[in-house]
């Protein structure tokens, strides 16, 4: 036999009313006096706050004495001043337990040994409550300028509060039928709604299931049906965007495909450059071998071709250290030992070391720097900027000069290496930081160059989160202006 939701809400709903209606009596009496007892906690609270603050201001505004006396001679003004404030009666005792003032006349002065042990709380500096019939003592230390300096008594009125429970309880008496009948009415209507929405929420499934895409949540509740109704509608949603999404993971991957074939039309450029520039050192070493074999008898040819065979390896050597270098930037992580570095003084060393071979073409290296600290790796430091010297000195003109420059600006390293050489042309700048590319050729092959050293150094700036730029420069030569994050 078949029970219809709505039939099995109504008999749950008849159940829980006549368990809870049992209960509640209870419940509520009891939620409503801990509800008045921490109202009452909360206004005595602001009472007491008022109550030192007025002391204070008393203390301050006064002759100043010390808080036992100032307690003893104005103890009974201030409980009077303060039963003004707070309308109710107060009664002040001082820090050794002591009444000195109290605005309650006659017999209901409370003695001071019916409140001792709510006294001794409060004299520890903590809150202290007691009953006495229809009123409540309530107790709370009284702070002087550096520490407690007695205790303030309230005298809190009960009456209303216990008269207002009885009434609660009268109420409830003779109002549970009443709204029991009426509570399983209208929770009745209630689960109809609840019943009818579920409904929709299945009408909504079916249509899903149809490949019939709903365009908005069959619900606008705010609720955990509400919740399920918007469930449904995100999930339409994703299974008429599932055509789309295939649609786009398949360009996607088509992307990817023509990217992996750049890379590896890149790759393979990459390698032929790679065969080139190691065929000609590998070409001219074979030609002079192949004349010592045919005129192993001349001295003259054996002297050229030692020279140029020794030329040849020393330039084949540097290419393929290089490349390895720059292939490991590129691959991995590379290993290095950061370190705080004062920039001028290691200039000044690299300077130093390059200064031979700028005499022997001639050339003038100088150096203008002030005192600059960067965090880095000093090998890396020195394979930069000795790369950047020997491009200067290789593509220099005979008398030319190299000069280097280190200042520190806005938190940053700034190095500039500027020669006066054969230059870049403009068509070129966009190109040389690429490996193997050389400006001109022939002078790189005469020089040793081999169009791996800007590559180099670009990478190794980056690694250690520097710039590099190629400056524009009116005359001749080239100048390249490097910044790195400076060490305080």
């Amino acid at each position: 036999m078949r029970f219809s939701i709505k039939l099995k809400f109504s008999l749950f709903l008849a159940v829980l009313l006549i368990l809870a209606i049992s209960v509640l009596s209870y419940f509520v009496l009891r939620g409503v006096e801990r509800n008045e007892r921490n109202q009452t906690e909360h206004v005595l609270a602001q009472y007491v706050k008022t109550v030192n603050l007025r002391v204070k201001q008393t203390y301050y505004t006064g002759a100043r004495l010390e808080p036992q006396m100032f307690m003893q001679t104005r103890g009974r003004v201030l409980a009077s001043e303060l039963a003004g404030f707070t309308g109710l009666e107060v009664t002040l005792y001082d820090a050794e337990g002591q009444q000195v003032g109290t605005s309650i006349q006659g017999e209901t002065v409370q003695p001071v040994q019916d409140v001792s042990g709510a006294l001794g709380f409060a004299l520890s500096n903590q809150i202290a409550y007691l009953n006495k019939g229809d009123t409540l003592l309530y107790l709370a230390p009284l702070q002087g300028p550096d520490a407690q300096m007695g205790v303030v008594q309230l005298q809190y009125s009960l009456k209303d509060s216990r008269s207002f429970r009885q009434t609660l309880f009268n109420l409830f008496l003779t109002t549970g039928a009443a709204v029991l009948a009426l509570s399983f009415i209208i929770g009745y209507l209630y689960f109809n709604r609840a019943a009818a929405a579920i409904g929709r929420l299945k009408k909504a499934a079916e249509s899903i299931r149809r490949a019939d895409y709903i365009s908005a949540p069959p619900l606008t509740r705010r609720d955990e049906l509400g919740e399920l109704g918007e469930g449904i509608y995100f999930m339409s949603r994703e299974i008429e965007s599932s055509i789309a999404a295939k649609d786009e993971e398949q360009r996607k991957l088509q992307l990817a495909v023509t990217k992996l074939q750049a890379l590896e039309q890149q790759q393979k450029q990459y390698i032929g450059n790679i065969s080139h520039e190691f065929k000609t050192p590998l070409t001219s070493i074979k030609a002079y071998v192949d004349l010592l074999d045919m005129y192993d008898d001349d001295p003259k040819l054996l002297l050229d071709a030692k020279a140029n065979i020794a030329k040849e390896t020393q330039r084949l050597y540097e290419m393929v250290e290089k490349v390895l270098q720059l292939t490991a930037l590129e691959k991995y992580d590379f290993e290095s030992q950061a370190e705080r570095l004062e920039a001028a003084e290691v200039l000044r060393d690299i300077c130093g070391r390059m200064n031979g071979k700028a005499e022997r073409y001639g050339l003038q290296i100088t150096l203008d720097t002030e005192p600059a600290h960067i965090w880095m790796d000093r090998e890396s430091f020195m394979h930069i900027f000795i790369n950047l010297l020997d491009n200067a000195i290789k593509y220099n003109v005979p008398g030319g000069s190299i000069h280097v420059s280190c200042r520190t600006k806005e938190e940053r390293v700034w190095i500039t290496v500027e020669d006066s050489g054969i230059g870049i042309p403009e068509e070129a700048r966009d190109k040389i930081f690429e490996p193997f590319y050389t400006v001109n050729r022939d002078r790189s092959r005469q020089s040793g160059g081999t169009g791996l050293g800007l590559s180099l150094v670009r990478n190794l700036v980056e690694k250690q989160n520097g710039t590099i730029t190629l400056l524009e420069k009116g005359g001749e030569g080239s100048a390249f202006r490097l910044s790195f994050p400076a060490v305080p």
